[in-house]
Order: C-alpha cells, then sequence, then structure tokens
C-alpha cells in the first residue's frame, strides 16, 4: 500500500511510526520536516499535500502529525474524498475505519506514545471498512455535503 505521511516537525514518533510503516512493506510518500526535499514546515501546508495525494489516488491512505493532532485532521478534512480521524487509542481508529471509512489517520505529537501509536496502526490497518447498508449511506451523505459546498463555494479573489 502506498501511505503519504506529512508533519510539521520530525520527532522520534514520526521516525518511529515511518519506520513501522515500512518494515509493514508499505510504500511511503513523504511531506514536510519527514521530506528530504520539502520546503514546507506548516501543518496545514503538509496536512494538505498527505490529503491531496489520497484524493487524488497517488496515495491509498495518508498519515498527518502536528502537535495536538486536531490542525492537522482539520486541515487534511478540507480536501474532497478525504475522511480524517484524529486517533488517540486503537479502539477509536478501529471506529473510524468501520464507521467513517477513514482514509487518513490523524495523530497527536504531544500525546502520542510509541506504544499507542503501534496499537493505533494495528487497528488501522487490520480494521475494514464496514460495506453495511447503512454505513454507506453515512458516507454518501459525506460526498454529498462536499458535493453541495464545494457547488456553492465563492472563488477566492
Amino acid at each position: 500500500m502506498r501511505i503519504a505521511v506529512g508533519s510539521d516537525e520530525r520527532t522520534p514518533l514520526t521516525d518511529m511510526v515511518i519506520e513501522e510503516l515500512r518494515q509493514r512493506g508499505h510504500e511511503l510518500i513523504l511531506f514536510g520536516p519527514l521530506a528530504e526535499d520539502d520546503p514546507e514546515t506548516d501543518w496545514p501546508l503538509t496536512s494538505r499535500k498527505v490529503a491531496e495525494a489520497v484524493a487524488s489516488g497517488h496515495a491509498d491512505e495518508g498519515i498527518v502529525f502536528c502537535w495536538t493532532g486536531t490542525g492537522a485532521s482539520i486541515a487534511a478534512n478540507k480536501v474532497p474524498g478525504v475522511r480524517a480521524a484524529l486517533c488517540h487509542d486503537a479502539e477509536t481508529a478501529r471506529g473510524a475505519r468501520i464507521w467513517n471509512h477513514a482514509n487518513v489517520l490523524a495523530l497527536s505529537l504531544r500525546l502520542t506514545s510509541e506504544a499507542v501509536a503501534k496499537e493505533i496502526l494495528d487497528a488501522w490497518f487490520q480494521t475494514p471498512f464496514s460495506d453495511d447498508e447503512w454505513n454507506l449511506t453515512q458516507i454518501e451523505r459525506i460526498r454529498q455535503m462536499e458535493a453541495h459546498y464545494a457547488a456553492t463555494r465563492t472563488p477566492e479573489a
């Protein structure tokens, strides 16, 4: 699987997650300080790059980081087709995959320990999207909201 990963800073947690993803056999596309050639260091910009990679199909899924994880998830969710979930534990990651079909994982650099990050990654990759009618209806409602707001958005000046 090809995974886009971005952060506004490189930390022991980001390094551990990158190494863990590589050990699991994933191909990585890195953004921000995690990449050798990306000058962007602001969380809105690195999160947008990850989200755009996922939305365009260049990456299958994404992982974004910032100090709390909140800003990174907000920024990623501005890109249509992205369903970013801020997860502080494995059960939240499992639910985000099942019910929300989350395709971008947001993690807090401040709060997430390496042990918990590993548990979150296990849950994330082991949990498939639900394909029951109710859940599919909810995801379609999200797509309709995206289409509505894209159609009514005023171009920037």
